[in-house]
């Protein structure tokens, strides 16, 4: 595949964040947060359906800090990357975008998914013949998830089509999503999650026709060719997942197990489907220890 940068960029410094515009070649404009220096062991992070790169902001700068070259992007269809004219939201698109961000850094990277991200990662990994990666982190996804927590997921991705006349309305959206969660003091944080439209409405950043076009005679399709392509995962893989999640059940962790069995685990007490934001101190320590064990920072790139 062909990857193209709009511009060339220089190695930011450690504890700083940068914009970064990412080409794909179908023309749809990626856009990315990195932290850290070019050349060390790179670490990419992909958010779930219906969040953005934001949702790493604060891993990406901890990354940094310690080492890393870290980058987060919005998915195509996602906060401020392009939406796709001709609708193409494809596993096997994302993975092609995957691949192509991948390209732009110094070695093979560990790659962090979660949710759809993960399932991303999976398809990225699994298809290439030769090593892209040099370990995988899936946050709270497996091939195959349950239907009911499944179902709460898309409801909510696809609810709310009139949008909300302000901001609290969003965040009355939010938490009725995630009741378990403290809602924040100041819900105008929820801005960077969402979009003024002419109308003067606010609505989600996403393109609405991201999960519409998905159903579940194809998401059993996906999740067969997932589980077949599960065996060509050979490097090291951990699976974090919440003890309160309703989408990962341990008969989809045991069967992803039987087709990835160097996986390791790391079960987050309090944490639901979003982990990040429900334990991020508990997250960022389960990750960086596997990080440190497996690429350690300081490497210059290159394998240990």
């Amino acid at each position: 595949m062909e990857r193209m940068e709009t511009a060339h960029i220089r190695s930011p410094a450690r504890h700083s964040l940068h914009t970064r515009r990412i080409k794909m070649e179908d023309g749809v404009t990626l856009i990315a947060t990195e932290s850290g220096e070019r050349g060390q062991p790179a670490v990419i992070l992909l958010h779930g359906g219906g969040q953005t790169r934001h949702s790493w902001r604060g891993t990406v700068k901890t990354l940094g800090e310690l080492g890393y070259h870290a980058l987060a992007f919005d998915a195509r269809g996602h906060g401020e990357s392009d939406w796709s004219a001709e609708l193409n939201y494809s596993y096997n698109r994302l993975a092609d975008d995957l691949e192509a961000v991948i390209g732009t850094v110094a070695a093979e990277p560990v790659v962090i998914g979660a949710s759809m991200g993960g399932i991303t990662a999976m398809h990225t990994v699994g298809r290439n013949p030769v090593n892209l990666a040099r370990a995988l982190v899936l946050v709270d996804i497996a091939p195959r998830v349950d239907p009911k927590g499944l179902r709460r997921v898309h409801d909510f991705l696809n609810g709310y089509p009139d949008g909300f006349a302000n901001v609290e309305e969003a965040s009355d959206a939010v938490a009725a999503y995630n009741p378990h969660r403290p809602r924040p003091r100041d819900p105008r944080g929820l801005m960077k999650n969402l979009r003024l439209r002419d109308d003067g409405r606010l609505y989600w950043h996403w393109d609405p026709r991201f999960f519409a076009s998905r159903n579940d005679e194809q998401r059993e399709k996906s999740t067969r060719r997932l589980l077949d392509l599960c065996p060509n995962i050979k490097i090291p893989t951990l699976l974090v997942h919440g003890a309160e999640s309703d989408v990962v059940s341990s008969n989809g962790i045991d069967e992803l197990r039987e087709r990835l069995p160097q996986l390791e685990t790391a079960l987050m007490p309090g944490a639901g489907h979003m982990i990040a934001g429900d334990r991020n101190d508990a997250f960022n320590s389960a990750i960086m220890t596997f990080l440190k064990r497996l690429a350690p920072a300081g490497l210059n790139g290159q394998h240990g």
